[in-house]
């Protein structure tokens, strides 16, 4: 019986042909598929970046560590800085000033002990050295204060004089014999050796008898009790355009004078004469700031230009 179907059959030679086609086929198509499955060996190469990737922010994290020692050391460090004030440069020459023993003043406040401002002669110390006596007349000297109301004054040697940094300042002289004086420098002694004190005879006289004549002493800064205020006074020769300026009568010794600029303050330079320079006139006849060792600061205004002329004000400084 003829078929119904219009297709020739393939021969056997040519359909074994086919089929291994088909099979070479099949397996190409099942290697691609083992090689493109996600189950493959690109998995693999992924699986192995990740731990590289991830070991990133913990080399990050763990970067700072070393830093906080550097930290702890640093502050470790800072708290000697706190204690190197300890050695405050106190020369110890045999005979000569400071005394490495400190004396705290009785009347310092706690805030005051420091005096960053203080020149050689520091409050709450107390120096060593000698004591002579000179006629001092009416009490003026190199600080060219004038006469003064009482002949209990001092020439203070030429190094502790510091470019009459010592001018004004009080000092109490004490004795081996337990007697003591309380003096105010208002001279200099040029050949007089550091810690040395010449005293007015008559100041002298309370500590010694005259025939002594240079006696060991002990001496330390204070800061006494007055009704007076501070007084100001311009220099012979003073005008606006050339000035000089002194302070009289401040409690504590006189760390810095400035004038006004109109826009801040202008610090002046002091003279071993005690009088602070304004060369080309800026400041003078306006206001003036005085500060002394211990930093409080007085402001002063309505002074005028009157060369030699001693005019009051109404301020002082604290007592320490």
């Amino acid at each position: 019986m003829a078929s119904s179907s219009h297709r020739r059959p393939v021969p056997r030679r040519r359909r074994a042909l086919l089929s291994a086609v088909a099979v070479a086929s099949a397996g190409i198509l099942i290697a691609l598929v083992m090689v493109l499955r996600p189950d493959g060996e690109p998995r693999t190469v992924q699986a192995a970046a990740t731990p590289v990737a991830s070991t990133r922010p913990s080399v990050s994290h763990s970067a700072p560590k070393p830093t906080r020692p550097k930290q702890s050391t640093a502050s470790a460090t800072a708290t000697p800085t706190k204690t190197t004030p300890k050695p405050t440069k106190t020369p110890t020459t045999s005979g000569a000033w400071p005394s490495p023993a400190r004396t705290p003043a009785s009347t310092s406040r706690p805030a005051s002990g420091t005096a960053s401002l203080a020149g050689r002669i520091k409050p709450g110390v107390t120096y060593s050295g000698v004591a002579t006596h000179y006629d001092a007349a009416d009490g003026d000297g190199a600080c060219l204060y004038g006469p003064s109301p009482d002949l209990m004054v001092a020439a203070m040697n030429h190094t502790d004089y510091e470019t009459a940094q010592a001018c004004g300042a009080y000092i109490q002289v004490r004795a081996a014999n337990g007697a003591s004086v309380t003096v105010r420098i208002t001279n200099e002694c040029p050949e007089c050796a550091p810690g040395h004190v010449d005293l007015s005879k008559q100041a002298f006289a309370k500590i010694a008898a005259l025939s002594a004549g240079r006696i060991p002493v002990t001496w330390s800064l204070l800061s006494p009790s007055t009704s007076d205020t501070v007084s100001i006074r311009y220099k012979t020769g003073s005008s606006t355009h050339w000035c000089g300026i002194q302070a009289l009568g401040h409690r504590n010794p006189l760390a810095r004078l400035e004038v006004s600029t109109g826009g801040g303050w202008r610090q002046l330079t002091r003279t071993e004469y005690n009088y602070f320079l304004s060369e080309d006139g800026t400041g003078c006849g306006g206001p003036l700031r005085l500060t002394d060792i211990y930093g409080e600061q007085l402001t002063v205004n309505g002074i005028a230009v009157r060369p030699d002329a001693v005019q009051a004000t109404r301020v002082q400084f604290a007592r320490h």
